[in-house]
């Protein structure tokens, strides 16, 4: 395989951003290739989207439904960051099984567990090799605009070093739950990763580029228990956030989607009482948001919830919601942005971001 393809995943990129944010690397890529809007995975969420992309499937068939997840076959509850939760192969194991070289870098330590099975190298800004750190410098904290940047100078240090054949770079979100797209941090930001994508591009000229997001950013102003809300009409339940991860400064736990799981409650009358909600968008059974949603049944909730764009469900007794909140997880961070540059594209067709990994599989790794 000649050409290098690079993907480059950023976490929570709103095609807002790129309207309101200085980005003229991405923007020299756009123009010699394309830029679209495209659709995200749901639930709206990282684990959900990033391992859509790499098996190029939907959450039925690989597994991953959530950051976190309650298994009501013998109520163990589990951070869906590990390689076995996913069913199905990625493009790094079909990589590998063809003899052919691929690289993930990454700014989350959860997402190299998640995703690395089949890489040739996997690195994260949490637990770097000493020669990356070596040779990049300390990677930044994860809560700091800059830990992006050190992804994408890290991946450029390793692809003057080595040849790849794929390349995976994936960031994190904490830049866009903390600001706005008008906020000058984001155009800090966004400065310093077009800066360092720039970079990639000059050192790798020839290679194939694809740039998306795994879901947008809403700000959010109402928290609503669902939990309380069912308890009020006499319904037991457990409501578990889709959102939640080890991760808590970005978003508290606080998102726009939740699994919500009954004591024996009658299904039809807790979904009557939540779509009665002011507040929710819509509540489906487990069999409606399955089909719906290409979920895999066995590991959502009875009902899934979505909230309203200003909404995200938690309770008042376990966390205090953030006088300024920005979440995702529901229907209205759907949107993401996908920019392509390079040769091959010819009469392929992107509607969702999963549609990335299906290039790979279908025109790359073939």
């Amino acid at each position: 395989m000649d050409q290098t393809t690079i993907i480059v995943m950023v976490d929570g990129l709103d095609p807002e951003y790129l309207e309101c944010c200085p980005t003229p690397r991405i923007r020299e890529l756009a123009d010699a290739g394309f830029m679209l809007e495209a659709k995200a995975m749901m639930p709206t969420v990282t684990n959900v989207n990033n391992v859509s992309l790499i098996t190029a499937s939907y959450p039925k068939e690989h597994g991953i439904t959530s950051n976190y997840w309650l298994n009501q076959e013998d109520a163990s509850e589990h951070y869906m960051e590990s390689a076995e939760y996913v069913e199905t192969q990625t493009m790094f194991q079909r990589a590998e099984a063809m003899g052919t070289r691929s690289l993930l870098v990454t700014a989350k330590d959860k997402l190299r567990r998640l995703l690395s099975a089949g890489t040739t190298l996997n690195v994260s800004s949490e637990q770097p090799p000493d020669w990356v750190a070596s040779g990049v410098g300390e990677p930044p904290p994860i809560y700091s605009i800059e830990v992006n940047q050190w992804v994408m100078q890290a991946a450029n240090y390793i692809l003057e070093r080595e040849k790849f054949d794929l390349v995976y770079l994936t960031t994190t979100d904490f830049a866009m739950h903390t600001y706005s797209p008008k906020h000058p941090e984001s155009a800090r930001h966004l400065s310093l990763l077009d800066e360092a994508i720039g970079k990639i591009m000059d050192t790798v000229p020839d290679a194939r580029i694809l740039i998306t997001a795994d879901h947008g950013m809403s700000s959010k102003t109402k928290m609503i228990n669902l939990e309380g809300v069912l308890a009020d009409k006499g319904i037991h339940s457990q409501a578990v956030p889709i959102i939640k991860d080890r991760y808590t400064v970005h978003h508290s736990n606080l998102g726009g989607c939740i699994y919500i799981y009954l004591d024996d409650a009658d299904t039809a009358t807790a979904l009557d009482v939540l779509n009665n909600t002011e507040g929710v968008d819509q509540a489906f059974s487990r069999e409606e948001a399955a089909e719906r949603f290409r979920l895999m049944p066995q590991r959502i909730g009875d009902i899934m919830a979505l909230g309203a764009e200003s909404v995200v469900f938690g309770d008042p007794a376990q966390v205090t919601m953030p006088e300024e909140l920005r979440s995702h997880g529901s229907l209205h961070e759907e949107r993401v942005p996908i920019i392509g540059c390079g040769p091959g594209f010819e009469g392929f067709e992107f509607r969702e971001n999963r549609d990335l990994g299906r290039y790979v599989f279908e025109r790359v790794l073939v």
